[in-house]
């Protein structure tokens, strides 16, 4: 079993709305044997909150469910069990590969959109402040399936 964690700031938006979207997928195609997800925060600001009203409401509008997700951050457990760890922005990747446990656990930290051609180093821009949570959407709902793909 490959366990993928998708990490961004405070785990309310990006991140959870990446993990709804990967299990609908697992779900889907029947891949629960092969993969596991799960998200988390490089934050402990947003700890305990459910997922940002916008995130929430982008993803009731594509058949997604996440209120039952609550926010927390990212502990060395969590660097144990991901085989992947899959981050949001360039802020995401080098707080991560500061609080890595190991040189190991470094080298999981992959960008999300680094799957897609043409998208190499660029991020999700956190739609907490953009408010443009359609548009994380669109862009997790390409990039999760090509990572899926490549993990298989």
């Amino acid at each position: 079993m490959h366990h993928i964690l998708f990490v961004c700031l405070g785990n309310i938006c990006r991140s959870p709305m990446a993990e709804a979207i990967a299990q609908q997928l697992i779900d889907q195609q029947g891949l629960q044997a092969q993969f596991s997800v799960d998200s988390v925060a490089t934050s402990y600001e947003e700890e305990g909150n459910h997922p940002h009203p916008g995130a929430l409401k982008a993803m009731r509008q594509h058949g997604l469910d996440a209120s039952a997700h609550r926010s927390r951050p990212i502990t060395a457990k969590d660097f144990a069990w991901a085989d992947t760890i899959i981050t949001m922005d360039h802020a995401n990747v080098a707080n991560l590969q500061r609080m890595a446990p190991s040189a190991s656990d470094a080298a999981k930290i992959k960008l999300c959109l680094d799957i897609l051609p043409g998208r190499q180093g660029q991020a999700i821009d956190d739609p907490w402040y953009t408010h443009k949570f359609e548009l994380t959407y669109q862009e997790l709902a390409k990039a999760i399936p090509a990572w899926l793909n490549a993990l298989a």
